[in-house]
């Protein structure tokens, strides 16, 4: 099939949402980090739940213990009153070590029970009619940052021209060149070709098949390292296919020490998953320590770098050993681009591996979807004159894509334009709501971490131990659903994570009731220590 238009006739392009003055006014009053630790280290809390428990490696028993004690505590507001009497009826059985809860199988799929049980039974179950206001989604709100209109033409275009057939399991070459293009870009240096790239369906399914290409069970004696924190639906791919040890990486001001993980090498370890920008807290990784790591790695311990937090805030200067043999680099549209559902993204890595993962792909899977491909040049292309400071598309521009594409320099200028456009003032609005949150959670009796990275903030509250009850709590008095920081695996503590993509109306609500409820619970607190007073006189 033809098309008498060429790509980019016919673009319509977003009108950027307009924030009110209230959201500027609360982003000039955002607070500095002023030595914040998150460390995701197990406590006691957490250990004794290993201790209880009649079979320790049973990840279903820890969850409902787990639940068990939360439901006790929640006192006349738990309902599910056979978990809480399994929590009492229980004792404890052994001693149970850090080093243990670290290393133990059962850990991993324990908390991607409690991430299943949050999301399917509670937050979208039970708990759905309470949940008024939802800032745990962990995305950007696509309804109101989508897709550029020149990508959501792409899909379009590539749709009337009915590209949905059979295609390379690594995805499109000219797809892969431009994709290559801008991650050099982002090095500063020529570190790939079309050979060093393979698109795939998002981030979660590509570090889940890269587990099981690089983990053939059986086949290594060390343990896989997991950074903390992390998504429990990766670190459970990994932890399906070998032994896997947890390390965690405390932040501070912005700022995770890979010191940890780098203790924790070995010759034989297989593989390394990092975030590079962390999942609560946005912290960056620093680049001198991933060098460090990259070195003193074994060349045969692959380095899985989860990228796809790491934008919206302070951008490193990327180091060239990223692109090292050893190295395996993972992005998506997911978060950056607003757009999850379209499970999209590519890996970049040493040519080898990715001739090698040809094999894999084409018999696991087939390929990524080829409607997608014209989509992820386009985007590829655009992203790279940005990050090389282009600011107007011309005929040399337009010269990079194939002439059965049909463009014309005019269309293509005003296409780049548009996408400049939108993506400027998107980043701008999304970081003035990070600010604006960050600086409405400045309350008594919270303690938030403000974001380097991502659309994701840490925080805690002081009257907190466990995350899981603050939700619960906070849900129940505040109409606000908040992500318990254990789905993170942040094993200690109350911290939880709020997603400040959302629209302000939402956000001004959310945070107006967690004031309100600070503001009360300060005032019980002073109106008891005065009555106390009294009676002691």
């Amino acid at each position: 099939m033809t098309t008498e238009t060429g790509l980019f006739s016919g673009i319509v392009t977003g009108a950027p949402l307009a924030l009110p003055e209230e959201a500027a006014r609360r982003a000039s009053t955002v607070p500095r980090s002023a030595g914040v630790l998150m460390d995701p280290s197990p406590d006691d809390r957490l250990t004794e739940i290993f201790r209880r428990a009649a079979d320790p490696e049973n990840p279903m028993e820890l969850r409902d213990l787990y639940l068990g004690r939360m439901e006790s505590e929640l006192g006349r507001h738990s309902t599910r009153h056979e978990l809480a009497r399994g929590w009492r009826e229980s004792r404890v059985r052994r001693e149970f070590d850090t080093d243990g809860v670290l290393t133990s199988r059962a850990t991993v799929r324990f908390v991607k029970e409690m991430f299943n049980y949050y999301f399917r039974d509670d937050l979208y179950g039970e708990l759905r009619p309470t949940a008024e206001v939802i800032l745990s989604g962990g995305a950007v709100d696509e309804e109101a940052w989508g897709l550029p209109g020149v990508l959501k033409e792409c899909v379009s275009y590539a749709l009337r021209r009915d590209w949905y057939g059979y295609s390379d399991s690594r995805g499109r070459e000219a797809s892969r060149e431009a994709v290559a293009a801008y991650e050099s870009a982002r090095l500063g240096v020529p570190a790939y070709g079309a050979a060093n790239v393979a698109l795939t369906m998002g981030a979660t399914f590509a570090i889940s098949s890269l587990a099981d290409f690089l983990l053939p069970r059986g086949t290594t004696t060390a343990p896989a390292l997991c950074a903390l924190p992390n998504y429990p639906p990766l670190v459970e791919s990994v932890a399906r296919r070998t032994d896997v040890r947890l390390v965690p990486l405390p932040a501070r001001d912005g700022t995770s020490s890979l010191r940890p993980l780098i203790d924790q090498l070995r010759p034989d370890t297989p593989l390394v998953l990092l975030q590079t920008a962390a999942n609560p807290t946005g912290a960056l990784v620093p680049e001198e320590e991933l060098e460090e790591l990259i070195k003193a790695a074994s060349p045969r311990t692959v380095i899985v770098l989860d990228e796809c937090h790491e934008w919206l805030g302070r951008a490193n200067a990327l180091s060239a050993l990223r692109a090292a043999p050893h190295v395996v680099r993972v992005s998506s549209l997911s978060k950056n681009w607003s757009a999850p559902g379209i499970k999209a993204g590519w890996i970049i890595a040493d040519s080898a591996f990715v001739d090698e993962y040809y094999e894999y792909a084409s018999t696991t899977f087939g390929g990524p979807p080829s409607f997608s491909y014209t989509l992820v040049e386009v985007l590829a292309r655009m992203e790279r004159w940005l990050v090389t400071g282009v600011e107007e598309a011309g005929a040399e521009h337009a010269a990079e894509f194939e002439p059965h594409y049909g463009i014309r320099p005019r269309a293509l200028a005003a296409a780049f334009h548009a996408y400049r456009s939108d993506r400027l003032a998107r980043q701008e609005s999304l970081m003035t709501l990070r600010d604006a949150v960050t600086g409405g959670l400045d309350l008594p009796g919270i303690t938030v971490m403000p974001a380097e990275n991502s659309i994701n903030l840490a925080l805690s509250f002081d009257d907190y131990e466990d995350s899981y009850l603050c939700f619960r709590d906070l849900l129940r008095e505040t109409g606000v659903s908040v992500f318990p920081g254990l789905l993170t695996f942040c094993l200690s503590g109350g911290s939880v994570r709020i997603t400040s993509a959302r629209r302000w109306e939402e956000l001004s609500v959310a945070l107006d009731r967690l004031a309100d409820r600070q503001h009360r619970i300060r005032h019980t607190l002073r109106t008891t220590a005065s009555q106390r007073k009294k009676a002691h006189r």
